[in-house]
C-alpha cells in the first residue's frame, strides 16, 4: 500500500487490476487504518478515472451476496444522493411507478448517508422487511413486479471500511459505488447523480458495463428530474437537456418537493402519492422519473407518452397494488 500511495502522490493513476486488488485488500483487513484513509482522500483531491472506478466496483462485486432473478430485462432506479436538496423518495416511489406501468425492477438501496430518509428508511417505516432470501426476491418480483435489495445485507464487506468512512466524515469512493453494485447486475438503470462530472463518469463506465441506461443530472443540482428546471439525460444514443414540458408536465419550486425534514413525513408524501391525495408536483414529479425506466424498457416512447403511462399507473392504483403485494411479501 505504501508503494500504491507513493505512485498516486506523484499524480499517477491506476489500473482496472490495481484497484480492484487495493480495495480487497483493505476489506480484507491488510492494512493499518491510516493508509486507508490516505488512499481514500487521494480520489478526493482528483477525480477518479473510469478504469479505477471499474476495478473498484468489480472488488465490491466479488465479495456481494450475488442474487439471480432468473431474467435479464429489470430495470435498477438508484442515484448518488449527495445533491444536498432534501427531496422525498422520489426514486423510490418512482420505481414502484414503473412496476405498476409493467417495468421489472431491482432497485439497491439502503439508510440516508447525505439525506434524512434513505429509500431503506421510508421502506422500513412503512413496514417492509429486508432480506436476502433468492426465492423470496424473485417471488416479490414476479408477484409484484419489484424486488428490493437492501445493501447491508448484500454488501458485508462494506462493515469493514465503516470505522474509517465514519472517521473521515467526507465523501468517498464508496459513495460512488452503491448505485453501479446492483447484487443482480442488472443491464439497465436509471442513476441520478449530484453532478455533471460523475454523470459522464457513470456514462463512461455503463457504456462497459450496462445494456441501456439513463444517467440523469438536474442543471440546478438534483440527482433526478426535479421538474424545477431542465435536466441533462445522459444515455448510450448521446445527451439531451429536458425540462417540464417533455413530458407534459409543469414546472414546479423547491419546496414542492421537499422531504418534510422528517422519515415519518417523507413516508406520508410517499403514500399519499400512491393513494391518489398527492399534491401535483409531488404525483408529477415521481411519473417523471418512472417515466425514464419506462423508456428504458419501451425505448419506442416519447417522454411524454411514458409520463402518461406512469400517470396511469398511479391513477388506475397499480402502483399501489404493486407496494401492497412488495409489503406482504416481503412479511411472510
Amino acid at each position: 500500500m505504501r508503494d500504491l500511495l507513493e505512485h498516486l502522490f506523484r499524480s499517477n493513476t491506476i489500473t482496472e487490476d490495481q484497484a480492484r486488488t487495493a480495495l480487497l485488500e483493505i476489506v480484507e483487513k491488510k492494512h493499518d487504518l491510516t493508509l486507508v484513509a490516505s488512499f481514500l482522500t487521494v480520489f478526493r483531491m482528483r477525480p477518479v478515472t473510469v478504469e479505477e472506478l471499474l476495478g473498484f466496483r468489480e472488488a465490491l462485486l466479488s465479495l456481494c451476496t450475488k442474487v439471480d432473478l432468473g431474467r435479464d430485462d429489470c430495470i435498477d432506479m438508484c442515484g448518488t444522493g449527495g445533491d444536498g436538496k432534501d427531496t422525498f423518495n422520489i426514486s423510490t416511489l418512482a420505481s414502484f411507478i414503473a412496476a405498476g406501468a409493467g417495468v421489472p425492477i431491482a432497485k439497491h438501496g439502503n439508510y440516508g448517508v447525505s439525506s434524512i430518509c434513505g429509500s431503506s428508511h421510508v421502506l422500513e417505516s412503512l413496514g417492509v422487511r429486508f432480506h436476502a432470501d433468492q426465492d423470496l426476491l424473485r417471488a416479490q418480483l414476479e408477484q409484484s413486479g419489484i424486488c428490493f435489495f437492501h445493501a447491508p445485507l448484500f454488501h458485508p464487506a462494506m462493515k469493514e471500511v465503516a470505522p474509517v468512512r465514519r472517521a473521515l466524515g467526507i465523501r468517498t469512493i464508496f459513495n460512488l459505488l452503491g448505485p453501479l453494485c446492483n447484487p443482480a447486475r442488472v443491464k439497465k438503470q436509471v442513476v441520478g447523480v449530484f453532478s455533471l462530472e460523475i454523470a459522464r463518469l457513470y456514462s463512461a463506465l455503463l457504456q462497459k458495463t450496462a445494456d441501456d441506461y439513463a444517467v440523469v443530472h438536474a442543471l440546478d443540482g438534483y440527482d433526478e428530474i426535479s421538474l424545477t428546471g431542465p435536466a441533462r439525460v445522459i444515455a448510450p444514443r448521446g445527451e439531451e437537456i429536458v425540462s417540464p414540458v417533455h413530458f407534459g408536465a409543469d414546472p414546479c419550486k423547491a419546496h414542492d418537493i421537499e422531504s418534510g425534514g422528517t422519515i415519518e413525513a417523507a413516508a406520508q408524501i410517499f403514500m399519499h402519492v400512491l393513494d391518489g391525495v398527492g399534491t401535483v408536483p409531488q404525483k408529477q414529479v415521481a411519473c417523471a422519473n418512472a417515466a425514464l425506466a419506462i423508456r428504458l424498457a419501451k425505448p419506442e416512447s416519447s417522454y411524454e407518452d411514458s409520463f402518461l403511462e406512469a400517470t396511469e399507473s398511479v391513477d388506475s392504483g397499480r402502483a399501489r397494488e404493486c407496494f401492497q403485494k412488495f409489503s406482504e411479501l416481503s412479511r411472510k
